[in-house]
């Protein structure tokens, strides 16, 4: 476990320290997003901040690489070189995109490209699990088309859930350091092999999101650009991919329910993929391009209903977090029985996501109506102090007015 935290620490130090380098280096080629009618922010912000990120995961490599905890993970093995390429190939394609707005089959061809890569190192699904199913083995001309496919989903996941400050970088970090200790457990249980990488892939890809957290939140004053948003798709790819999908050895319990790629990423990662999937129906019915930008992403829609960012943003982490535990807590207890709690808890956030807005409007709408009532005794007072109307409307001494006579 230390050897976790040092490669935590450096990656996440590594991403906070360099966040503002990065970002005056933006400012000074130009790489600067201004604001548009898509956009909820109201101030030119420097991009980029992938880069950042991008030097986070070198730096938790390296430091791995040095560390004889895990010596099994790097000798005699070609994911870690594998992961490290596709996310060279995928920052660059981002960087580009951040700089000069590829067109989106470019786009789509640089994460086929990085996809492809991680299927030829060996980070491709050779096991498929179905809960309380049996195992599929998954031929080897298919599993690189799974890992390609894969990629690009959890990529475009990631990025179009990048639309307020903090979102993707919280979302991703709370996801990273789930994955994290569900492999903890899975070792434990001698479920996943000791030289799997894929606990250490979800610790970087944690660290990074910490450490350019402080820099990201609202008011942001770097975001991530495709270039970050594109590699912690990735990422998170790799990691769902081998976390389950390279072992055939049973298991059985509440944890076998959780022991399947198609079901960790889809809980835990449940909020971005399911805008996604929202995001892609909507296009279609309207017959706009799955790639053209709009403002009906969920983050947008909580900001209609009357959240601010910070809100908007800290509502669909602890939807993650929710979602994150319902899988943790059977996988370290074997007993199923967590539901209730966990239930309970997201109506609590649903009551709040809904009520909330509509309680600020009617206190707003009392303090109104009660400013509006006080200013109209206020003025009924000067009137009957200076000048009060009598029976007949003629004045009187002292400024009343009285009846004619």
């Amino acid at each position: 476990m230390s050897g976790y935290l040092l490669v935590l620490a450096v990656a996440g130090g590594t991403t906070l320290l360099l966040t503002p380098l990065v970002r005056l280096l933006a400012r000074s080629i130009g790489a600067v997003v201004q604001p548009d009618e898509r956009r909820v922010h109201e101030r030119p912000t420097a991009t980029l901040g992938g880069l950042a990120m991008y030097l986070g995961v070198l730096a938790g490599f390296a430091t791995a690489m040095q560390v004889e905890q895990f010596d099994e993970v790097f000798q005699g093995r070609s994911e870690p070189l594998g992961v490290l390429l596709a996310a060279t190939i995928i920052f660059v394609v981002g960087a580009i995109d951040d700089l000069r707005e590829v067109s989106a089959p470019a786009k789509a061809a640089g994460q086929v490209l990085a996809g492809s890569v991680l299927g030829l190192f060996g980070v491709t699904m050779l096991f498929f699990r179905v809960p309380f199913g049996e195992i599929w083995s998954v031929p080897r001309d298919v599993a690189p088309l799974i890992t390609v496919l894969w990629v690009m989903g959890m990529s475009n996941a990631v990025n179009l859930i990048d639309g307020l400050d903090g979102l993707a970088a919280g979302i991703v970090g709370i996801a990273a350091g789930a994955f994290f200790l569900y492999s903890d457990t899975l070792f434990d249980q001698n479920l996943l092999p000791l030289g799997s990488i894929a606990p250490l892939l979800a610790v970087i890809t944690a660290g990074v999101c910490i450490g350019f957290l402080p820099h990201n939140f609202h008011p942001a004053r770097i975001f991530m650009g495709d270039c970050g948003a594109l590699l912690l798709g990735l990422l998170m790819a790799c990691s769902t991919l081998l976390v389950g999908g390279q072992t055939a050895d049973s298991a059985s319990g509440a944890t076998f329910f959780f022991f399947a790629p198609l079901f960790i990423p889809f809980v835990i990662l449940g909020v971005p993929i399911l805008d996604t999937a929202f995001s892609i129906v909507r296009r279609a019915s309207k017959r706009t391009g799955v790639s053209v930008a709009d403002k009906d992403h969920l983050h947008h829609r909580l900001m209609r209903l009357g959240h601010g960012q910070r809100r908007s943003v800290a509502i669909l982490w602890c939807w993650t977090a929710l979602l994150s535990g319902f899988v943790l807590y059977p996988a370290y207890t074997d007993r199923g029985d967590g539901v209730a709690p966990f239930a309970v808890a997201a109506m609590a956030v649903a009551l709040y996501t809904v009520l909330h807005p509509q309680a600020r409007r009617t206190r707003a709408g009392g303090v109104t109506a009660r400013a509006v009532g006080a200013g109209a005794r206020s003025d009924e007072a000067a009137v009957d102090g200076g000048g009060r109307s009598g029976p007949a409307g003629e004045v009187l001494e002292g400024g009343r007015s009285g009846k004619r006579g």
